[in-house]
């Protein structure tokens, strides 16, 4: 188990820049989730932390000791691919000694650590299968544990999930959750899965045109991003977003969505905003923060009447969708309490929980 640093890491192909001189400091035993969308660099990352790339600047450390020029094999970590990477002709038991037995470790060793990563995974009944006897689930486990017994100081995660049905995903966050909690091996998660990435992680890395925009914890991404990428990216659906202006009203402010709706800024956020009165700048808010008037009086919330265009009812919640000044909004609302598209239906907004940012930076204010 091993800390993990990249100081000013490119990777450049030819002229396009993939990675554009990242920083990263991983402690050892914590679970760090790459995320963003494809092409934003994450899986580059990785593959230049396992060695599978070479970088062209900067540098990688793990453990202590700088890895730029070691092979993939000499570097201490397992890897766990998309496509599982399983021997077909072999049994579960085979294949998850396989590595073990190249390095000559004894037989009653790898006995031991194979029957060890199977009882973590609850795969001893599996043992003498061949993969094509297997879940996808199943084999999916079968990869973890190949990584598993040989106890790296790192593990990478490059996708794991992403051939696995619905269902069958959420179990398998679930579980290897469960197995870091058990292992506690620095790990490095690669996925395009914002929710994946918020289950999952100790810190989140959300990664953009091969630059970081923002590493933090779920809940700090979620309550406190620092660009507009970061705020629409993580969550779902996706924070509203609006284009309004910034109004002095007395010593208060307010911020004008449209000709016929305004919101009072809090009055806690008032000294924040000051400077940007008379601004344009565009508002966001996150659909659970638009909810039905019945009910709800903590906070600082505004009420205003929209009109429906889309319903969506998902059991314990229902997707109310309209628009503000051409721009379509989300909320999520009580389904006893949702209207029916073409229905004028009042809500209200809470505003504790609203975002400034500027539309030129795309900084959050």
């Amino acid at each position: 188990m091993a800390d993990v640093s990249l100081r000013n890491v490119v990777k450049k192909y030819d002229d396009v820049v993939a990675v554009a001189s990242i920083n990263l400091e991983i402690p050892n035993h914590e679970f760090v989730v790459l995320v963003g969308p494809s092409g934003c660099g994450k899986s580059t990352t990785l593959r230049m932390i396992a060695g599978l790339e070479e970088i062209t600047d900067g540098e990688i450390e793990i453990g202590g000791a700088v890895v730029n020029d070691l092979p993939p094999k000499d570097r201490d970590i397992a890897m766990v691919f998309q496509n599982y990477a399983l021997y077909p002709h072999m049994t579960v038991a085979e294949n998850m000694s396989f590595g073990l037995k190249l390095r000559k470790f004894p037989k009653a060793e790898i006995k031991a650590r194979v029957d060890n990563a199977a009882r973590i995974l609850d795969i001893t009944e599996l043992l003498e299968r061949r993969p094509k006897q297997l879940s996808g689930g199943q084999r999916q486990r079968v990869a973890m544990g190949r990584a598993i017994v040989r106890n790296p100081k790192v593990f990478l995660f490059d996708e794991p999930l992403s051939n696995l049905d619905a269902k069958l995903r959420v179990q398998m966050r679930t579980e290897i959750k469960r197995v870091h909690q058990k292992v506690q091996t620095t790990t490095v998660y690669v996925t395009h899965d914002q929710v994946e990435a918020m289950t999952l992680a100790d810190r989140v890395v959300v990664m953009n045109a091969g630059k970081i925009e923002q590493i933090g914890t779920p809940n700090d991404l979620y309550h406190h991003p620092a660009t507009r990428f970061v705020a629409g990216f993580i969550g779902s659906p996706a924070m509203n977003f609006v284009p309004a202006t910034v109004e002095s009203v007395g010593d208060g402010l307010r911020v004008r969505l449209s000709d016929t709706l305004s919101f009072n800024i809090p009055e806690s956020r008032t000294a924040r905003y000051k400077p940007h009165a008379g601004k344009q700048v565009t508002f966001g808010l996150r659909p659970e923060h638009i909810t039905e008037t019945r009910g709800h009086h903590n906070g600082t919330g505004q009420e205003f009447t929209a009109l429906l265009d889309v319903v969506e009812p998902m059991g314990m919640e229902t997707m109310v969708y309209f628009r503000i000044a051409g721009t379509e909004l989300c909320g999520r609302v009580e389904p006893t309490a949702a209207g029916a598209a073409g229905e004028q239906m009042p809500l209200r907004a809470n505003l504790d929980h609203m975002h400034l940012i500027d539309p030129a930076t795309g900084q959050v204010l």
